[in-house]
Order: structure tokens, then sequence, then C-alpha cells
């Protein structure tokens, strides 16, 4: 069973983007994918995906009937953090507010500790 985990938050405007994503893809389950990668410039990389499946040791937190499910190995990196959505004159992503991060690239899609 995935650990629910309430010191990691998917903002109200990201489960709503998640959830209008989830329905353009034919109803899929609402739950956005938090994985941490090595590389970017910045040394940790973010990586974004709908969830097709929670895996048992995941962690999961929901936000408005939509699960956030981070990776056991990811989760040390983002503990703390706030997911949101931002949609501005720049473009439309993910954000992550990452208390972890010692520093960050100029576009947030990178960090390092």
């Amino acid at each position: 069973m995935a650990t629910q985990l309430s010191d990691i938050t998917l903002s109200p405007a990201a489960a709503t983007r998640v959830r209008w994503i989830a329905e353009r893809k034919g109803g899929a389950q609402p739950a956005l994918r938090l994985a941490v990668d090595g590389g970017g410039c910045s040394g940790f990389t973010y990586r974004f995906e709908l969830a097709t499946s929670i895996d048992a040791d995941d962690i999961v937190t929901e936000t408005d009937g939509v699960k956030l499910v981070v990776d056991p190995v990811s989760i040390d990196l983002v503990r703390g953090c706030t997911v949101d959505f931002v949609d501005s004159l720049g473009g439309s992503s993910f954000k992550v507010d990452n208390p972890n991060a010692a520093a960050g690239c100029g576009c947030g899609s990178s960090f390092a500790i």
C-alpha cells in the first residue's frame, strides 16, 4: 500500500490542471507523478507525468481528489515542497517550490542541493 504523506503539497491550481489533462487523456486517473533525475543545468531535474499506476512503495498526497505521487528515491529531495501550476505569458508549466534546493536554474526545471 502506498504511503500517505502530508509534507509534500499539490496546489489547488496544479490539481485542477492535472484533472483537466487526465480528462483529455480519456478519463485517465487524475494523478501526477513527480520524480527527480540526475542532470539539468543545476545537478537534478524534475520530471512530471501522469501516473498510470501507483506502486506499493510510492508516497502519495491528495488535493481535491487529485493525487501527487512520488517514488521513494525522489522523496528526500522534494520533501516539504509544493507543486504548483503556473500559466503566464512565458508559458504554462508545473513548478516546484522546493525548500531543499540550495540553487536552481532560471527556468525552474532543475536544482542543486
